[in-house]
């Protein structure tokens, strides 16, 4: 488990986290997520070890991982841009990564050929896209306990980030790992995440089980005999917007006290459509007054 108590950390007078508090439960994949400057990477970066909070706590299993090496070795932080040096080629970074890490090369190799990557060319020679291969086949190879990505999904095409996804769940079937992914990619957090905390303002402004989350959100399609209005609908609007006689918005409640109140317009047509993570998350940013 992941207990993060009190987290506090400044850069100069701009204070990023301000007392972040968040438990991450063994064997799943938590999705972190907020607008840019939120605080992100910072968090993962301290989670990492590779910052030192100014106040509050990081444990990995109970114990601290700030200058703690030995339990370094458990996670590994793949960041937003990884550093490699100029004559940096794949075969150099699996040998340095082996030094550190229990690389599993048989693994290595079977991304190596679904993603065809080059061994020997200088890394800086890759595209975006193979960079991100190169270093995400790394990252599951070396089979860890802690799995911690800063935009995984950037970069990647459509069968890469398929191919990333199966093999994260394989990671965590065969090891019981943990992974955090801070990533804008949303619909790709709700393929694989169990769970979600949001950032912002430095804090942690909302956390839990994704799919309990999108359970309390519903959104509806309504055709009323007259233009519709907000306060035909009183109740919990996230979002409201109306064309003609047709209504669509996103409310908060329960499911059959929405249906109940909407059917009390004697509505021509309602109809209920899906609502996904990214749609429950411009909810919430919208709501702090972050987009219009």
């Amino acid at each position: 488990m992941i207990e993060i108590d009190g987290l506090y950390k400044s850069y100069g007078k701009k204070e990023v986290l301000s007392g972040i508090s968040l438990r991450v439960e063994d064997g799943g994949t938590l999705g972190l997520v907020g607008i840019n400057g939120a605080g992100k990477s910072t968090l993962l970066r301290l989670l990492a070890g590779v910052l030192r909070a100014d106040a509050g706590s990081i444990r990995f299993d109970g114990a601290e991982i700030f200058e703690n090496a030995a339990k370094k070795r458990e996670l590994f932080l793949l960041p937003d841009d990884p550093y490699y040096a100029a004559d940096t080629t794949a075969e150099k970074l699996l040998a340095l990564y082996s030094a550190f890490y229990s690389l599993d090369r048989a693994l290595y190799e079977e991304y190596e050929s679904k993603f065809r990557l080059a061994r020997k060319a200088p890394v800086r020679s890759f595209s975006k896209g193979m960079k991100r291969q190169l270093f995400v086949a790394i990252a599951l190879a070396c089979r860890p306990k802690y799995l911690l990505l800063d935009e995984a999904f950037d970069g990647l095409d459509p069968l890469a980030r398929l191919e990333f996804k199966r093999g994260l769940i394989r990671l965590q079937e065969e090891t019981g790992g943990t992974a955090i992914i801070a990533s804008h990619s949303l619909r790709e957090l709700e393929d694989i995440c169990t769970s979600f905390a949001l950032l912002d303002g430095g804090k942690v402004a909302d956390a839990g089980d994704i799919r309990s989350a999108l359970s309390t959100v519903h959104k509806f399609q309504v055709a009323l005999t007259r233009p519709p209005v907000r306060e035909d609908f009183p109740f919990e609007l996230l979002t409201f917007e109306a064309s003609g006689r047709i209504a669509r918005f996103i409310a908060r409640g329960d499911k059959e006290e929405l249906v109940r109140r909407i059917e009390a317009l004697s509505p021509l047509l309602v109809e209920e459509l899906p609502v996904d993570f990214e749609e429950l998350f411009l909810c919430e940013v919208r709501a702090r007054g972050y987009l219009q």
